[in-house]
């Protein structure tokens, strides 16, 4: 029996995908779940109607990460911290510092995008990494000054 599968299912399809499985695995088990659905051809046609708009959704948010990451290379956030001699910092300048200053500025940020693999404890400009879409990186300034 052919199916389309509406949710992963372990060990047997992913999401969207047209299979054939045996007809009382489907009947007992992942139909009653709602695990998949029967492939007729009105289902294949919403099927590829939803992967359409899916994949359109996919290259509006690439191009926006894009532009995001253009804008953020351009700009340079400032923190300020309490500093001693020869410009050691008192503590550190963490990714979730970083996120809350961008969020000062209009501009959410997830922490765990920002990939700052030590917290910064220099005075300075520093150019920290951010992630923000599988394939999109962008580079951040960040400005840390006295207090």
């Amino acid at each position: 029996m052919k199916v389309i599968f509406l949710q992963d299912v372990k060990g047997q399809g992913k999401k969207g995908q047209v299979k054939e499985v045996s007809e009382g695995y489907a009947r007992n088990f992942l139909l009653p779940k709602g695990y998949v659905q029967i492939a007729t051809d009105g289902a294949k046609k919403t099927l590829d109607q939803i992967q359409a708009s899916v994949d359109k959704k996919k290259v509006q948010e690439k191009e926006d990460a894009k532009a995001l990451a253009a804008k953020l290379g351009e700009m340079t956030v400032v923190i300020k911290a309490k500093a001693g001699e020869g410009g050691r910092l008192f503590g550190a300048i963490t990714s979730k510092q970083i996120a809350e200053a961008l969020e000062k500025q209009k501009i959410t940020i997830d922490k765990r995008k920002i990939e700052l693999d030590d917290p910064i404890r220099t005075l300075g400009v520093t150019q920290v990494p951010l992630k923000l879409y599988p394939d999109v990186k962008g580079m951040l300034n960040v400005q840390v000054t006295e207090e």
